[in-house]
């Protein structure tokens, strides 16, 4: 038994009956006999400027939102993120501890977070029992950095000051825990090579290489917790980046090498994640370090027109991901209101809330997401495929056995396209894709 299910730009998630094809090959799409590797599933980010709109609801409204994304019977939103103090959609810039000085974190507080970020996540974990949450500081707190800003600026290297920020990543951990929020794993700083207009902090490698071998590794060690440390998130390095001069400035080998090269650093690592520009580096990773984990840790966020043709971007994007390796995607803005971040960037989202009327709307972006992680169960294999729609589809093996093809037709003709298992010719799908469609098949 097949289920087809299809969405264009003026029919969502329509349910279809494919044709019996029964062969061992398929010029379109066929498995190659591979199993790659397995799938930890889907999530989003827990961004303050999500959950303002969504607390306006009425409550039983809220409870339907959280349901639907994190629910098994629906998205099933288990993979997620949250950031470790102010990122670029809270509703202000702040850290836990702005006490200039305070190297023993005498002020540190998640007082901020009980208002916003914890709420959102708990009732998130309501619908999901099988929660997982990795957290990453978008900049550390302003007096640790040269110049102390929010938004510019990079770690003060000294023993005393690169101590006392372990020891802030370890109180989170614990504090969080103590609102029943369990931090499975770190990275270390959000989007490592950018100085943007929110906050951040570059880390060049050896300066990251450092901070984990000698401190982020051996304090979590010492404090006794199983919180791993994902290298990330990187959005790079970028081979062609240049400076004025024609120097290259983020080279692979440099940046990510010098760090998986260092025995003692690599040790504490477990795992790295990549955004951005890192979908130009994953693959050669995935390549150089295959025992190593990669996971996708930002979906990229458009201009707030949440159209059709970004919602094709963000297809492409799930795709290149576990093609190149990644066992897991996660999403940006999971919800937005019609406000703009700190630094006015208007940017996509799945749920919209209209603040005058209240009323929801589902963008073309959630029924992507739909499209994979509603079907694709947690422990889900990649399997290996060829064809004519390789660069648009993919196959996975859930761990009941059947199989979920995601297919995109993205020429603006309708494509006959077809299935084959050579291992099982009666499973084969026979289908005429409509034009600008992305579909899911699902064979028992």
């Amino acid at each position: 038994m097949t289920e087809w299910i299809e969405s264009t730009p003026d029919a969502y998630l329509t349910t279809k009956e494919p044709e019996a094809f029964i062969a061992v090959s398929s010029s379109d799409l066929q498995l190659t006999g591979k199993e790659l590797q397995e799938l930890r599933g889907f999530g989003g980010c827990f961004n303050e400027l999500g959950y303002l709109p969504l607390n306006t609801l009425d409550k039983n409204k809220q409870q339907e939102i959280y349901h639907d994304l994190f629910s098994p019977d629906e998205l099933n939103f288990r993979f997620n993120r949250t950031p470790i103090a102010a990122n670029d959609f809270a509703e202000s810039w702040y850290s836990y501890d702005e006490n200039d000085g305070d190297y023993d974190l005498k002020s540190f507080s998640i007082d901020h977070d009980k208002k916003t970020l914890i709420p959102y996540i708990q009732n998130a974990k309501k619908y999901q029992p099988d929660f997982e949450l990795f957290a990453s500081p978008w900049s550390p707190p302003t007096w640790m950095k040269f110049p102390k800003a929010y938004n510019f600026g990079k770690i003060v290297m000294t023993s005393k000051n690169l101590q006392s920020y372990a020891n802030y990543f370890v109180k989170y951990i614990q504090a969080y825990a103590e609102q029943g929020i369990h931090i499975q794993r770190v990275c270390p700083q959000n989007e490592v090579f950018a100085d943007q207009k929110f906050p951040s902090c570059v880390w060049s490698s050896d300066d990251l290489r450092v901070f984990i071998r000698d401190y982020l590794g051996p304090t979590f060690e010492k404090a006794g917790l199983d919180t791993e440390i994902f290298l990330g998130t990187l959005n790079g390095p970028e081979d062609m980046s240049f400076t004025s001069t024609g120097v290259k400035l983020d080279n692979y080998n440099r940046y990510l090498d010098n760090i998986l090269f260092d025995d003692e650093a690599r040790k504490y690592i477990k795992g790295v994640g990549y955004q951005w520009a890192g979908q130009h580096a994953i693959e050669r990773t995935h390549a150089s370090w295959p025992e190593i984990e990669l996971i996708q840790t930002e979906s990229e966020c458009g201009f707030g027109e949440n159209s059709w043709d970004y919602a094709e971007y963000v297809f492409h994007l799930v795709n290149h991901y576990f093609t190149a390796g990644a066992t897991a995607y996660t999403y940006w803005n999971i919800i937005l209101g019609d406000s703009v971040s700190t630094w006015g960037w208007h940017q996509n989202s799945m749920f919209s809330i209209d603040s005058k009327t209240h009323e929801v709307t589902r963008n073309p972006e959630y029924y992507v997401m739909r499209h994979y992680a509603h079907y694709i169960q947690p422990g889900a294999k990649v399997l290996g495929t060829t064809g004519h729609f390789h660069s648009m589809g993919m196959a996975f093996r859930n761990p009941d056995g059947s199989i979920v093809l995601v297919v995109q037709n993205a020429l603006k003709r309708a494509l006959p396209f077809t299935f084959a298992d050579p291992q099982q010719p009666s499973k084969g799908v026979k289908a005429t894709l409509a034009p600008n469609s992305f579909n899911t098949f699902v064979i028992d």
